[in-house]
């Protein structure tokens, strides 16, 4: 059985994540073996005549799940501490794809010039910020620092045109959304604290 033979029995039918060709019959739809998005997108200027990027509206901005950045700051004393937790945490992207444009040829650059044509700012597939927080930890607690990154998620359809028919078709729209770091957007840094389990106090405080 052929490399195509076997993604197309794990791709039947194409939904949000798959692609469309130009006004298929059903029986066209059901007779004929059908790309990946992944399989189609690795074509784009790599084999098409046409491959442009249509958004499907604005991108959405939203703030990334928190999680801790940096080393928790145990206090053993019986003062007040202020303790300063340097931290480096790097955002990167998740897409329809299923891999990182950051690491497989082709998605990096494609999808960057697409983007930056339709929604005329940058799009940043991965991004890292470094910082010294401070924490203030009373006695007997632990403190730690949580951070949410400024996502924005895109959205839209690339229509592409083949010379050639690809899979039966000259023409096929691959829908495609994306969500990554805002480029020059701030984070958000919560500094958190709770008493120590018997458990952290000794390891932490002999």
């Amino acid at each position: 059985m052929n490399r195509r033979k076997k993604l197309s029995m794990l791709v039947v039918a194409v939904a949000t994540l798959g692609a469309t060709a130009m006004a298929p019959s059903a029986a066209q739809a059901d007779d004929e073996e059908q790309p990946t998005t992944r399989e189609l997108l690795e074509q784009c200027d790599n084999g098409t005549d046409k491959c442009v990027f249509h958004p499907s509206g604005a991108p959405v901005d939203s703030m990334g799940e928190p999680h801790q950045v940096g080393d928790s700051a145990f206090n053993c004393t019986k003062d007040l501490q202020r303790s300063t937790v340097g931290w480096s945490d790097t955002t990167g992207e998740t897409n329809t794809v299923g891999v990182s444009m950051s690491a497989e040829y082709g998605f990096t650059e494609l999808f960057k010039v697409t983007i930056t044509a339709s929604y005329e700012h940058s799009w940043q597939s991965s991004h890292t910020e470094e910082q010294q927080t401070n924490v203030e930890v009373k006695p007997g607690e632990v403190g730690w620092i949580t951070r949410e990154a400024a996502m924005e998620e895109v959205n839209g359809t690339y229509e592409m045109h083949f010379e050639d028919k690809f899979y039966g078709h000259h023409i096929w729209y691959v829908p495609f959304t994306a969500k990554g770091p805002k480029a020059d957007a701030p984070s958000t840094k919560t500094q958190h604290t709770r008493k120590m389990t018997k458990k952290e106090k000794k390891e932490h405080c002999g």
